[in-house]
């Protein structure tokens, strides 16, 4: 039985890895002009759905959107996409995101997120060596309905706000704590 049960979790852990490679894959053919425009027009939809992220993307120095990171996983799960940092005065670099996860899931997901930098402090740490991992600085809100509805420009007191959209699929639960962000060079 304990055989079996090691003989699944590393067929969960190959299929995930396959699923994830062939993703990877197809993000990275993406050229920087292909991750510019989808960036600009997720975060065009988001302004136009949320009222508090437009407010917010008015105050914040620069917004690193992710339009389109796909998680699949049984067991073992991860996900990746690609996104840009954009600020007043153009895109700013590209970048990509990166995740796994084990516990009790399965499925497929595809979803987008925004993060709002505030302060250049918390702008440093996207060119950490070797990438950041977030959860580990600056402080992060994930904005759900919950903190949406106390939020104002005048109580910003955190150096980066989340944001998700586009959630698809069917798998439980969205989180960014252990995702590692990486400046990438696309063509």
């Amino acid at each position: 039985m304990k055989n079996l049960k090691l003989l699944s979790l590393r067929a969960a852990i190959i299929i995930t890895l396959g699923v994830v490679s062939f993703a990877a894959t197809q993000a990275r053919a993406a050229s920087a002009a292909a991750i510019d425009t989808a960036s600009r027009a997720a975060l065009r939809d988001l302004y136009a759905a949320n009222s508090k992220a437009h407010a917010i993307g008015m105050q914040a120095i620069a917004v690193l959107v992710f339009p389109s990171i796909t998680k699949a996983g049984f067991v073992v799960a991860a996900q990746h996409g690609d996104g840009a940092l954009i600020t007043k005065h153009g895109t700013a670099g590209y970048y990509n995101t990166v995740a796994a996860s084990y516990g009790l899931q399965a499925g497929l997901q595809k979803f987008g997120y925004a993060l709002f930098f505030i302060n250049r402090r918390a702008m440093n740490h996207l060119h950490e060596r070797g990438g950041w991992a977030l959860g580990s600085a600056p402080s992060l809100v994930v904005v759900d309905k919950g903190v949406s509805s106390s939020l104002s420009t005048t109580n910003l007191n955190r150096d980066i706000y989340a944001f998700f959209f586009n959630q698809k699929g069917l798998m439980g639960g969205l989180g960014l704590q252990g995702s590692k962000i990486t400046e990438i060079h696309p063509r």
